[in-house]
């Protein structure tokens, strides 16, 4: 795709949404360029605001659409993150040259497959890719391709990276983002939601462009469609053992029975919320699960007394018999205060468990950090804390660079990572040595 030219700021389209909160449009400017004109504000999309999509003749309308239009198709999810269980999505955004917006409600229109058939071969274009792709997933919508806005801006250098920083700075137009956390499974959705919906497609192609041009000119081009491969098949981050030992708080408990106590809880809490569809902290807010486990109530009318009785009252009687569970259990069988851990220690241990592995980390970590510093990226997108880590902890017995590039691929790395820094490293221990 050819990059599109540098865009004025385009009047003729209608466009007065407020600036971003705290966005800043000299944020990545050096002091001695002239101040930008304030971004252009968008306010409507330039096909108006679409109705939604909501059942299936509409569907295969859309669908058709998007197979005649052309180019890469810019595709977004809105969910109802801390209001319905789980990250479902309840509304899929698409655009594509040549066909406009499709707003499509995946709960009336369960089966996207026109959709998923009408773009098959097509590049997405997506702003935070990792975030949408499972949910996307679940409604049948699968990438062949994509290009990813935010790890685009990441690798370019931009000091902010959110849609409306990453549109500010490249297309000089402000979004707002008023209705981002909103319950997006309320029906009908409100017409200023659908105006927002519909701005997060408006100008992803645009943005895709103009990241490409200067990924290009930055020499980064082949690192970003690296990392865009590598999240093609991304299906959502690893299944956590444990799970409720995320439980804000959980850094309080001492004592292994009242781990278990706050299992139970978390367990029961989980079961009313995937039957309510509601998001777990409105059933039970973190704060009153570890009051509850740290100061067990004997009984309902305890908890009708504690400071917390408002949100736990309606399931008191689950609670009180989540507690009675975990008393039960025999000391034999309560579980431990921490996992084992499966990795190496964390790096304040570093230099008591092993000062030789600590001055390798420190050393690696500077070389790191002075390549990604003059070639304007983050060092966590140059390799990742944690491989860095996993590698130098028990770096090869053989510490060459040919050795480092196996192990760095064996964790994940890709190519234009390793070719950077396997040398770093093998020199680092050579040094070492």
């Amino acid at each position: 795709m050819t990059p599109s030219a540098h865009p004025t700021h385009p009047d003729d389209r209608a466009r007065t949404r407020a600036p971003e909160e705290g966005q800043d449009a000299r944020a990545h400017e050096p002091e001695d360029r002239p101040e930008r004109p304030a971004p252009t504000p968008l306010l409507t999309p330039a096909d108006g605001i679409p109705d939604v999509v909501a059942d299936e003749r509409t569907l295969v309308v859309a669908a058709q659409a998007l197979a005649d239009g052309t180019g890469p198709v810019a595709i977004d999810a809105e969910r109802a993150s801390g209001h319905r269980y789980g990250q479902h999505a309840y509304l899929v955004q698409l655009r594509r040259e040549g066909a406009g917006t499709w707003l499509v409600d995946p709960v009336a229109c369960p089966d996207l497959g026109p959709i998923a058939e009408a773009i098959s071969g097509v590049e997405w274009v997506l702003h935070a890719a990792t975030q949408d792709l499972p949910c996307l997933r679940e409604v049948g919508l699968h990438p062949t391709a994509l290009f990813d806005t935010e790890l685009g801006a990441r690798l370019a250098g931009l000091p902010r990276v959110g849609l409306g920083a990453s549109v500010e700075h490249y297309l000089g137009l402000s979004l707002a983002k008023e209705h981002s956390a909103v319950d997006w499974s309320k029906r009908p959705l409100p017409e200023p939601w659908l105006r927002y919906a519909a701005l997060d497609v408006e100008v992803l192609v645009e943005l895709r462009d103009r990241l490409e041009a200067d990924l290009q000119a930055q020499g980064k081009l082949d690192w970003a469609r690296q990392e865009f491969a590598a999240l093609v098949d991304f299906a959502g981050p690893p299944v956590r053992v444990d799970p409720w030992r995320r439980t804000s708080g959980m850094h309080k408990v001492r004592r292994r029975r009242t781990v278990a106590v706050v299992r139970e809880l978390w367990l029961a809490r989980d079961r009313i919320a995937q039957r309510r569809d509601i998001s777990p902290g409105r059933v039970l807010p973190d704060a009153a699960l570890m009051a509850f486990a740290l100061d067990p109530p004997k009984d309902a009318s305890a908890i009708g007394a504690s400071p917390h009785s408002r949100a736990a009252a309606r399931h008191s009687k689950a609670w009180v018999e989540a507690i009675q569970k975990a008393m039960a259990v025999p000391d034999s069988a309560l579980p431990p205060l921490t996992l084992p851990s499966t990795g190496p220690p964390p790096p304040r241990l570093w230099s008591d468990r092993d000062p030789v592995a600590a001055r390798r980390l420190a050393d690696a970590r500077a070389a790191l950090g002075d390549f990604a510093i003059s070639h304007g990226l983050p060092l966590e997108n140059l390799l990742t804390p944690e491989t860095l880590r996993r590698v130098l902890w028990t770096p090869p017995s053989e510490p060459s660079e040919a050795a480092f590039a196996e192990a760095l691929t064996s964790l994940g790395a890709r190519r234009w990572q390793v070719e950077i820094v396997a040398p770093v490293l093998a020199t680092v221990c050579r040094d070492e040595a």
